[in-house]
């Protein structure tokens, strides 16, 4: 995953893309980058590694370094970015978000018609190379991003910083990932999250449709491709990855999961499961705000019987080794004796993925006197790996607990009824979250449905991608 962050201005344009460019840095771990285009120096770019330090620490040297009115910068799990280029279409700076499934089948098209690459450490080619390499096989940037776009499976939206000085954006064909600009006196911006830009005094000015194309200078926008017919924009950006303060499609992060927790109140109220309950809590951070809505609708008291420590806890995923992040994990969870000794417990976490935290989440509640704890999910149970965005972070489908459950009940054939397995009222689903519940010693296990998903985000269902949840495209 990550995001990116740009600016055309009539003045420099380097501190607010570092400053924005920070501001992405909840979506990716791995490397940051910026590129900065003045007419003296030309095209400028740095590169470092932030596994272990933040963006801001990193990049503090280039406010300095870099000069001009237009730059870019992005946040990546993957690749370094952005990388430069010198092609027949001019000089530029590319970065892109997504993922490309069919990387090597598109890297050998390139080679067949005459290209190259250079080549990472382990013969791995950059996707961003790849990317500008489809992009330069046509005569403009216009059509060359569509033909690239056109031929990936899985997901790219793309920013690239011309050695004119002026901005290209694109998103991603099906939109699964947003795209705003944001405009002020001097000039105008282009960002994954729309926060990044309202701190730094831009307002919204619009979000780009799926697949639309803009070349955004310091006077203006012009579209280069209108948007695409169809739409499919990740609903989990709701539920976990956006950050609480954003917006996508006009629907507040927050106020999303807020409804969501709501939701799963109404319907264990309906079923009177789980209402002798003392505290409803969050798995913090992101499931805390659909505890809230969920503590708001059920009228049980919000509470935090643990905190997170993290002032120098501050990312448990940053190590590569799983096992180092559960460790890292633990260290973080500091208990409040009086909300957990001898009380009845009700969590909710964004969703359930592995469930190796969750487990050891429980055990440290149970440790410390917990008498019953009870789990909601702020999302249904995730069925898919997910293949355009890569959210679920899992390798194969069997580190997914719901299959590995599913595996252990009926062996493969049980794959085949996916559907059932995700449906509560199912005798399929009330076996897995039997299981589940007995795996990890909870008292009472429920997921939110897929409709009570769609009703908290609250746009049409057609334009949200479900993959994860129901392997539907």
């Amino acid at each position: 995953m990550g995001g990116f962050f740009g600016v055309a201005s009539r003045r420099s344009a380097v501190l607010d893309v570092y400053l924005g460019t920070d501001y992405h840095s909840h979506l990716g771990t791995r490397r940051g980058g910026m590129a900065a285009y003045s007419p003296e120096l030309g095209l400028q770019r740095e590169i470092h590694n932030i596994e272990n330090s933040p963006f801001r620490t990193k990049f503090a040297r280039a406010i300095e370094e870099l000069k001009g009115n237009s730059a870019i910068g992005c946040i990546s799990d993957t690749d370094p970015q952005p990388l430069l280029i010198h092609s027949k279409l001019g000089k530029y700076a590319i970065c892109t978000i997504g993922i490309i499934n069919n990387a090597e089948t598109l890297m050998r098209k390139v080679l067949e018609n005459g290209g190259y690459f250079d080549a990472m450490t382990g013969g791995k080619v950059n996707s961003n190379e790849l990317v500008a390499a489809l992009v330069n096989r046509r005569d403009s940037f216009e059509e060359g991003i569509r033909y690239a776009q056109d031929l990936i499976e899985g997901t790219a939206s793309i920013l690239l910083l011309k050695e004119d000085g002026n901005l290209i954006a694109a998103r991603d064909k099906m939109g699964r990932l947003p795209v705003l600009i944001g405009k002020n006196r001097e000039g105008y911006c282009v960002s994954f999250e729309n926060f990044a830009y309202q701190k730094l005094g831009y307002q919204s000015e619009r979000e780009l449709g799926a697949g639309e194309i803009v070349e955004i200078s310091a006077d203006g926008v012009k579209q280069l491709s209108p948007p695409r017919k169809e739409m499919r924009i990740c609903a989990f950006l709701w539920t976990y990855y956006g950050y609480p303060t954003s917006v996508y499609e006009g629907v507040s992060v927050e106020m999303m999961r807020c409804r969501n927790g709501g939701i799963l109140a109404r319907k264990d109220r309906c079923d009177g499961t789980a209402q002798d309950i003392d505290y409803v809590g969050g798995v913090p951070d992101s499931g805390t705000p659909h505890a809230i809505g969920y503590a708001n609708e059920s009228k049980i008291p919000f509470a935090r019987p643990y905190i997170k420590y993290t002032p120098t806890w501050s990312r448990s995923f940053m190590p590569a080794c799983q096992k180092d992040r559960n460790e890292i994990a633990k260290m973080k969870q500091i208990p409040v004796h009086e909300l957990i000794d001898g009380k009845k417990l009700l969590l909710v976490d964004d969703s359930i993925v592995r469930g190796t935290q969750l487990r050891e989440t429980v055990e440290f509640l149970y440790s410390h006197g917990a008498k019953e704890v009870h789990m909601r999910s702020a999302c249904p149970p995730i069925m898919y790996g997910c293949k355009y965005l890569n959210f679920s972070r899992s390798t194969s489908e069997m580190e997914l607990i719901t299959r590995r459950i599913i595996m252990e009940l009926e062996g493969e054939e049980g794959f085949k009824h996916l559907d059932e397995y995700s449906d509560s009222e199912s005798e399929r689903g009330k076996t897995m979250r039997k299981a589940i519940c007995e795996k990890f010693q909870f008292q009472s296990l429920e997921f939110q449905s897929l409709e009570g998903l769609q009703e908290a985000i609250g746009i049409e269902p057609c334009k949200l991608c479900t993959y994860c949840w129901n392997g539907k495209e």
